[in-house]
């Protein structure tokens, strides 16, 4: 028998008496069993990812039902795979070993806006988009912003995902003060506050901020909030290459205000994304772009910056720097730029890469990897985040027979993050490591970090119930 098989038979399958004991501890309500509605809870956003179907999914109320389901389940040694709202990009709640799915989706509300200390507490299952528009209907802001906000606060906060603000912000983990979570054991643990320094231990906030629920069920976060900005702006600027665009980045970043966000594109991606959105983008005939997001307390504070940011950029050729005409244009210039993701899975069979290097080394980086199209025949879609180095890699499907190009893929992939590797960059920006980066995560990383981590996970979940098959085996 291989490895592979006696480590699945570690696992105690779901049967009848199981099912009637979690239903006594969760509600039957709140468990769900039919074949036909365990589809949706096999699989999440990741483009190739076969599903693979939980034998039970239970929606727990409370922090109590899910103290009571991890204890049994640990005591039986069933394999438990958390989910949020369904929209990650690694498989990170893929049930790979099948067992429980938990889904926290009953667990969303907002519990406390304390303005006195700029913080919300909010259950797992909140939307981040409902988040968003609680916190700006009294002048607060919680200023992670992603592409997808039907994205939970949990499920974020699990793989500490990171957005368009990154640059002025940070990722998730920098908004996160404290935690309730639930270890593999049923044992509820606290952590944090509603403070901002704390010099008192080990800190397991931040340990349990993208550990992609492989040591705990994060049942509760306290998130630090912001003042509400009262402007916001884009400048969209055309370069006639990347390599221009990336040079004034640094100078950008050296001005007096930092910019919430900076994000570069090619031109392939415009195309595509005004076929998806139906909508013109501005400047079409040129290579390369940047979209600099600014907030202030007035229009002119950035409109002044925003001449400083077009000093710059000129000086690196570029062609124009283009204030969005009115909150309309802004808009649909902004919704194109979120929307990029969708645009290409619905344009051709892809895959996506989230690859972060320092981010002088993205157009080089960019460039050597485009110098991998012709080897394998699949173009690669570039677009990211040039103020944090987090680049976006689309190989995609233009005609080569559907087997032929994934098997090219996993070779092209390979290439792909070693090349990334010898920038001195990692597999994930912000999506993280799940299902789909887990080979390339442990053969290009630290060994000594691998082992450390490995330990880590024995020391929280020694049983390996909770999210098994993730980040390593």
């Amino acid at each position: 028998m291989s490895p592979e098989k006696k480590k699945l038979r570690r696992y105690h399958k779901v049967k009848s008496e199981d099912v009637a004991a979690l239903a006594a501890i969760a509600g039957r309500q709140n468990i769900v069993v039919a074949p036909e509605k365990l589809l949706d809870y096999g699989r999440d956003e990741t483009p190739l990812l076969e599903p693979v179907l939980p034998e039970i999914v239970i929606k727990p109320q409370n922090t109590r039902a899910i103290s009571a389901l991890l204890k049994y389940a640990d005591d039986k040694r069933i394999p438990v795979t958390t989910r949020g709202g369904g929209t990650g990009l690694s498989g990170g709640c893929v049930p790979l070993r099948g067992g429980i799915v938990l889904s926290l989706e009953k667990m969303d509300r907002l519990l406390e806006i304390d303005h006195d200390n700029f913080a919300a507490v909010a259950q797992p299952g909140l939307q981040l988009g409902s988040l968003r528009d609680s916190l700006e209907a009294v002048g607060l802001s919680y200023p992670v912003a992603l592409g997808e906000m039907t994205a939970t606060v949990g499920g974020s906060v699990a793989t500490n995902a990171g957005g368009m603000n990154a640059v002025k912000y940070g990722v998730t983990r920098h908004h996160v003060l404290g935690l309730e979570a639930v270890l593999a054991n049923g044992e509820i643990i606290r952590t944090g506050g509603k403070f901002v320094k704390c010099s008192s231990g080990y800190d397991l906030t931040q340990l349990l901020a993208g550990s992609e629920g492989t040591l705990a069920v994060i049942t509760e976060v306290t998130l630090k909030l912001q003042i509400k900005p009262a402007c916001r702006e884009a400048l969209f600027i055309p370069f006639h290459n990347l390599q221009q665009a990336i040079e004034s980045v640094p100078e950008i970043l050296m001005l007096g205000r930092v910019p919430v966000g900076l994000e570069f594109m090619e031109e392939s991606i415009l195309q595509i994304a005004e076929g998806y959105t139906g909508k013109k983008l501005p400047y079409r005939s040129f290579e390369a772009f940047l979209l600099v997001l600014a907030e202030a307390d007035s229009q002119d504070e950035i409109a002044d910056y925003f001449c400083e940011v077009e000093a710059v950029v000129r000086k690196h050729g570029a062609a124009d720097a283009l204030v969005p005409p009115g909150r309309l244009a802004m808009k649909k210039l902004l919704e194109a730029r979120e929307g990029f993701y969708h645009a290409i899975k619905k344009f051709a069979p892809m895959q996506i890469l989230d690859a972060v290097v320092p981010r002088s080394e993205i157009a080089r980086f960019v460039a050597d990897v485009k110098k991998l199209e012709p080897k394998y025949g699949i173009p690669v879609v570039v677009y990211g985040h040039a103020g944090d180095g987090n680049v976006h890699l689309h190989p995609i499907n233009r005609g080569m027979p559907y087997a032929t190009w994934k098997r090219k893929l996993v070779s092209l992939m390979k290439d792909i993050y070693e090349l990334c590797d010898s920038y001195g960059g990692a597999v994930s920006g912000e999506h993280g490591i799940g299902i789909d980066k887990k080979e390339f995560f442990n053969s290009t990383g630290d060994k000594a970090v691998l082992k450390t981590l490995k330990n880590i996970k024995a020391a929280l979940d020694p049983h390996y119930v909770l999210n098994p098959g993730k980040i390593f085996d």
